[in-house]
């Protein structure tokens, strides 16, 4: 398999896959108005899309994914384009819960999402219960989600543990992404060139990534793109080479 895999995609360097992508997965509205349809017909079309990314990336080798689902901010689109994502939700979930819990991923979610509807939260947290020994690909999804209100959630939970004093190891313990590592590769669709409160904090030496396709048509080539563009680039860390 992995010979195979290596031969269909020839111009990927699989010793050098980012280890975790995380996605704003940003144009679904945009791509259903260019076709005439509902924004809530791209959010749709747009769940397909991850389902499709999240197989792709399991089946190169990638190890973490995270995908910004819904934000802090999201509240404020109107009430019946919030009520439809979470009915798409609520169906995903329904549909590929027996399929995730029978595999080897691992699902997680980042954000308050206490605030969702009770029935959602319910079956999201089973999910999470039922593999979080798995060991395969982990999944996460961002749901009600502000990296502002991520940072001030650690600190006020730091103050509240007593700590004087803390190093960026400790301040790592406090944040939704702990048992994660930061992602190597950040991409945000639709050609918006911004992160948008999303990872403030974890994408300090993110490569970023701006394609102009909408999230609906992003799929396997364009995550294919993303990685040989990703292994392109010479990553330092401030530091420099020679």
């Amino acid at each position: 398999m992995f010979f195979k895999k290596k031969k269909e995609n020839a111009n990927i360097d699989f010793d050098r896959l980012p280890k975790h992508i995380a996605f704003i997965m940003d144009g679904n509205g945009r791509w259903a108005k260019s076709r005439g349809q509902l924004r809530t017909y791209g959010h749709k079309v747009g769940a397909e899309a991850l389902g499709d990314i999240i197989k792709h990336a399991q089946k190169l080798g990638i190890k973490y994914v995270s995908f910004f689902a819904f934000s802090t901010e999201n509240w404020d689109r109107p009430k019946d384009e919030v009520d439809e994502i979470f009915r798409i939700l609520r169906e995903m979930i329904k549909q590929k819960k027996d399929s995730i819990i029978n595999s080897d991923m691992r699902l997680m979610t980042m954000g308050d999402i206490s605030r969702l509807p009770s029935d959602v939260v319910s079956e999201i947290n089973d999910v999470i219960e039922k593999t979080k020994d798995h060991k395969g690909i982990t999944v996460n999804i961002a749901l009600n989600y502000g990296s502002r209100i991520e940072i001030l959630r650690a600190i006020n939970n730091i103050i509240k543990d007593g700590l004087k004093e803390v190093d960026e190891k400790t301040f790592r313990k406090y944040l939704y992404t702990s048992m994660i590592p930061d992602p190597d590769l950040v991409i945000r669709t639709s050609g918006e060139q911004r992160l948008s409160n999303f990872l403030m904090f974890q994408s300090a030496y993110s490569e970023l990534y701006f394609p102009k396709t909408h999230w609906p048509d992003f799929r396997e080539k364009e995550l294919e793109k993303a990685i040989i563009e990703f292994q392109s680039r010479d990553r330092r860390f401030g530091k420099i080479k020679g």
